[in-house]
């Protein structure tokens, strides 16, 4: 049984509502330093002020192709070196799910690896939209992130039509390279559903409820 404290330091606190104004997004930093979450992950409009804000006290993670993915390469390959510019720590890209379907895997990965390096030795996490893929594609995409180099791979945008389920992780622990992490968000309601994810294979979870459910 895992602590509380031992599953938020894992827990990307997550604030991305489209409504989210500059005291929501001051709000969540607060709350992921106060209970000491591995990051705070933000839209990138709010990157700098929020660098500015935390001072180092909590690392910034924030999204690039957000949250369709269907942005050209150039325009993902700018967003995360102006995010890096701006203070960011972490990058979370989402994939052109279109092209998997299409199967133009190698524009795919080169699109990841494009992304990779414009994070000059920050986290990447490539979120692949496991509710919108077959298993055969979930796979696929297990190989195409390993082989890109990128440190992470995510189940979930949280703003599709469903979040990371165990069996998505643990396909993924299947299927990764040895040096890719697993990161489970979208749905996440319960440390008890945390706990399963973090058993399976998960080693990040984005979602904003488990602070939530701290402070009631």
């Amino acid at each position: 049984m895992m602590s509380k404290k031992e599953i938020l330091s894992i827990v990307d606190h997550t604030m991305l509502a489209q409504t989210a104004t500059w005291e929501d997004v001051r709000q969540t930093l607060d709350d992921a330093i106060k209970y000491g979450t591995a990051s705070a992950c933000i839209p990138p409009a709010y990157v700098k002020q929020a660098a500015g804000h935390v001072n180092g006290k909590v690392p910034i993670c924030t999204v690039i192709g957000f949250p369709n993915g269907y942005h050209t390469t150039a325009v993902k390959v700018h967003e995360t070196k102006d995010a890096i510019a701006n203070g960011a720590d972490e990058i979370d890209m989402v994939i052109n799910v279109g092209f998997v379907k299409d199967k133009r895997y190698q524009e795919v990965q080169d699109e990841i690896r494009q992304v990779h390096e414009a994070c000059g030795g920050k986290t990447l996490k490539v979120i692949i939209e496991t509710c919108l893929l077959t298993e055969e594609e979930k796979i696929r995409m297990c190989e195409i992130v390993t082989n890109a180099g990128a440190e992470y791979i995510k189940t979930s945008t949280g703003f599709s039509t469903a979040g990371a389920t165990p069996a998505d992780v643990e396909l993924m622990k299947a299927h990764v390279g040895k040096d890719v992490k697993i990161k489970a968000a979208g749905g996440i309601s319960s440390f008890e559903d945390a706990e399963e994810l973090i058993r399976l294979g998960a080693n990040r979870l984005g979602t904003s409820r488990l602070v939530k459910l701290v402070k009631a």
